[in-house]
């Protein structure tokens, strides 16, 4: 009897070591979680309450920063939002829909050229703001040595170059523009292998049962068994819409962009934070724009969230 206590006591693969593996495996995603997520949301919070100039210690101020957001930010209202909403809105999901159905024509083809055009889509997002930038800023030069002016001017459509990065007519749809071509992400790689890994079984069910169509096909088969695929695109897609804005500032080259024309709630963060030194307003606009993501957010998981 003594020996089997002693064997129950010390058996290998007890509820101890089983913790210890747990927190093994979840340790490092734990401290990283923590220091690169949790802690600064948690102090961007906190300097929303106070008046902080990045020199002197921060001061409370209560919610001072967002009445004056509200009340006497003339750009906030008037340009900053409705631009949020309106690239968010647009690059969002149409960068969503681009990516399925990019997606969707890959997952038909070969497998070697699949790969090639996969890296060929995907490669944009991995250049960068400021290297796409740059790029679409010799397409979109002001003079008549840009490609878009010199291609209008040879074809007698315009006598003058058009100075598209600095009109505030042009700048907000070629940063839609730019942010569309740069959308497929790794939200587009997870679609590609959803669909890729969808049982063909159910397929030839479904054609059985009457589908008879690409369509119906897409509906009722294949965004269905790929639902934590697409809700995983989905909520990159919502980040990347609502964080990258800053590419308006890259192609303009200023910040504030020509008459606020292409300024978002990236770009007013980082011209009250890193401009005015005003971090305790900087920061309250991240929260406001925490908040809009977070409801997105919700939002995707209410469309594609599963139940269990």
């Amino acid at each position: 009897m003594k020996s089997l206590k002693m064997k129950k006591k010390f058996r290998p693969g007890g509820k101890r070591t089983d913790n210890r593996s747990l927190f093994g495996l979840l340790g490092p995603y734990l401290i990283l979680f923590t220091t690169f997520i949790a802690v600064p949301v948690l102090l961007a919070i906190l300097l929303s309450f106070t008046y902080f100039n990045s020199v002197e210690p921060p001061t409370f101020n209560g919610i001072q920063n967002y009445v004056y957001m509200v009340t006497q930010d003339e750009s906030f209202l008037k340009y900053i939002i409705p631009n949020t909403l309106l690239f968010a809105f647009v690059v969002g999901p149409g960068g969503y829909v681009l990516q399925f159905l990019l997606a969707w024509e890959l997952a038909h083809i070969q497998r070697i050229p699949r790969t090639i055009f996969a890296l060929v889509f995907y490669s944009p997002s991995m250049t960068g703001g400021v290297a796409m930038a740059v790029i679409w800023r010799v397409i979109f030069s002001g003079d008549q040595y840009g490609y878009i002016n010199n291609l209008l001017m040879r074809a007698g459509m315009i006598s003058q170059p058009i100075q598209w990065l600095t009109d505030p007519r042009f700048l907000m749809t070629i940063m839609i523009l730019v942010s569309l071509w740069s959308a497929m992400g790794v939200g587009f790689l997870a679609m590609l292998s959803g669909i890729l890994n969808v049982d063909p079984q159910l397929y030839e069910a479904a054609y059985v049962d009457g589908v008879s169509s690409r369509w119906q096909e897409i509906v009722y088969i294949t965004v269905p068994a790929m639902k934590p695929q697409m809700l995983f695109g989905a909520v990159m897609s919502i980040v990347s819409a609502f964080s990258a804005g800053q590419i308006g500032v890259d192609l303009a080259g200023v910040n504030p962009t020509p008459q606020n024309a292409g300024q978002t709630m990236i770009t007013h963060i980082a011209d009250h934070g890193f401009i005015q030194y005003n971090m305790g307003y900087a920061s309250a606009l991240s929260v406001v724009l925490l908040i809009f993501m977070f409801l997105s957010s919700q939002f995707a998981d209410y469309i594609f969230g599963t139940d269990d």
